[in-house]
Formats: C-alpha cells, structure tokens, sequence
C-alpha cells in the first residue's frame, strides 16, 4: 500500500499515520510549509510540501499513491475569517477529491466528525441516521465539516470508493496545538475549571480512533459514514476522571447555562475582537454545549468490528504527555 495522508503533522493524523507504518504501508504525508513536524518524528515517512487549498499540489503530492487518508481539517472553534474554513474544508474536500480521481487512487477514507451528526437536547443517543441538516450546524467549524462531509459521501454513491468516518472525541498523547478537547485537559492541569456546565461528549482513544480508520479502509462501504465512538461522559464524568488521575481537586460548582453563555460574550469581544486572539470560551462553543453529544457506534461495531474501549488511559497518557513537553 502507497499511503497519502493529509493533516499527518495533527493530533489524529499523526496516528492514523503510526498505524499505517505498524501495518507496513509505504506513506507520503502531505505538510505545509509551516508545520510543525513533531509528531512525524521517527516515521518512515515521506514529506511532501502542498496546500489543500493549492490543487495543483494536490495532484501532484498524491501522484503515485493508491490509497488516501484525507485527516486534514481546519479545526478551530473561532476564527476571524470564517471563509479560510471553509477553503481548506470544504473547498480543500473537493480539490482532494478530483486529485484522487485523476491518480486513479483505489480506496479513499475521508475523516469527518461527530460535530456533523444530529444531536438532541436530551441526551438520546445519536447515530449515523439521525435527521439533521446543515441549518442544525452551529458555528463556521461544524457547517464547513458538514458541507465537506456531503462533498465526500456523493463521491463515494457517485463511484470513487471513498468511505466516511465521524470520530467523536478523541484524546491522547501528541495533541500539538492543542485541539480544543485537549484543552479541556490542559485548563484542568492548569487549574482553570474552577466550576462547570451541564454538558457531555463522547471521548473515544485516539489510538483506537486510528484504528478503526483502517478498518473503515478495508471494510467499509463507499457512500456510508461510521461513527468511532467511545465513552459517553459528562463533562463532570470527564472532570472527575481527570482528578482521579491527577490527585488535583475536581470543580464542585456548576455554573447555570446564562453565566456560561455571558463569559463566552465577554471572552469573544475583548480577547477575540478587540486583542486579537484566540478566545478560551466562544459563543459558539457554549450554544454547542447545550446539547449532549452522545452517540453510539453501532454500525461501527458492525460492519467495521469496532470495539469500544474505556477512556480512562487515553486520558492518563493526554495528561503524561502534556506534562511531559512542557504545556503545564
């Protein structure tokens, strides 16, 4: 197997990346100018410099490869300029794509996310049937991965056996930037959760995640998409399983969801508006936490022999890791 993946130097990439090398595929990783290579650090991997928002790159990086792994993904919960999302999104989905079927690449997995399935406010579990449409989709980062997602999933009914994942929330050792999930962790080690909201999400090993992106490869069907989920938690849960790892004190305090909501005001127009910079609480990311994002990965099990796993390891080596390379 000739391995192109995009978005190798990330968090998920970089081990969807190690697994491919496990299994002894020859790998072609597409980086830009700018990136950190970390986590490419040791692979057998070959580099190639390109842009998803460059076709032309495109085309040229993924010549010769027979299979692709589109990782890559603008993955911010706040940006100034909305359309840079969606350049490298959707836009980026889409130049892949046609880049894919001009090298006659075989098999393509396309990295979606959870962010992109129907959730309820009452904490049913949400799967890959869930009726939902881009109007449901809150904020720049969630409606461009929706729009890439629908991009990738008419390739694969159209022809191209391109086979669709949604991870939930994955965690581990190597989150660079970091995510906005391993944040969670890092504001925890850094005590900066002195209350919390009424929220969930499903955390599933980022190893694990890695995984099934091969089975999804060798046993998925074009045109569908799968869940790879783990746990479903409550950010309490989640708070409380970091405390019991750490030894640091688990916030006893839940803040009603209006004093949420006013902090990701305040957060937004000094920190992101007016200084510039990224904000640690947008508004967009506590009208998302209204919902649960709990979710099952049924199919998964089914068709891809998804197995889900308990968290409580992957969340041990976010913690080791971050405090390993110097973030705490």
């Amino acid at each position: 197997m000739q391995a192109f993946v995009t978005g190798a130097t990330g968090f998920l990439g970089s081990h969807v990346a190690r697994v491919l090398c496990e299994q002894g595929a020859k790998l072609r990783c597409l980086v830009r100018a700018t990136s950190n290579l970390k986590n490419l650090q040791g692979l057998p991997a070959e580099t190639v410099t390109g842009d998803l928002r460059d076709p032309v790159s495109l085309e040229k990086a993924m010549a010769g490869c027979d299979t692709v792994f589109h990782v890559a993904a603008d993955y911010r919960l706040w940006v100034r300029d909305p359309q840079e999302m969606y350049r490298s999104n959707v836009d980026g989905t889409r130049a892949l794509l046609q880049a894919a079927r001009k090298n006659d690449v075989r098999r393509l997995v396309y990295t979606s996310s959870v962010a992109t399935i129907g959730f309820k406010t009452n904490g049913s579990l949400a799967d890959e049937d869930s009726p939902v449409s881009v109007s449901d989709m809150i904020g720049h980062y969630k409606r461009s991965k929706f729009m890439a997602e629908q991009v990738a999933l008419e390739a694969g009914r159209s022809g191209l056996h391109v086979v669709t994942v949604n991870p939930t929330t994955p965690v581990g050792e190597g989150d660079v930037k970091p995510t906005p999930t391993g944040r969670i962790v890092l504001d925890f080690l850094k005590r900066k959760f002195p209350a919390y909201v009424e929220t969930g999400l499903n955390l599933v090993d980022v190893r694990e995640c890695a995984r099934g992106h091969l089975a999804a490869l060798e046993r998925g069907t074009p045109g569908h998409r799968y869940i790879l989920g783990g746990e479903n938690l409550t950010l309490k849960q989640i708070l409380d399983k970091l405390g019991d790892i750490t030894g640091l004190p688990s916030p006893k305090i839940k803040l009603p969801y209006i004093f949420a909501f006013a902090t990701g005001v305040i957060d937004e127009t000094i920190t992101g508006r007016m200084l510039n910079k990224e904000p640690r609480a947008t508004i967009d990311a506590v009208r998302m936490g209204k919902k649960m994002m709990f979710a099952t990965s049924a199919k998964a099990e089914r068709e891809l022999g998804w197995k889900i796993v308990p968290v409580n390891d992957a969340l041990r080596r976010a913690v080791e890791w971050f405090r390993a390379n110097g973030y705490v």
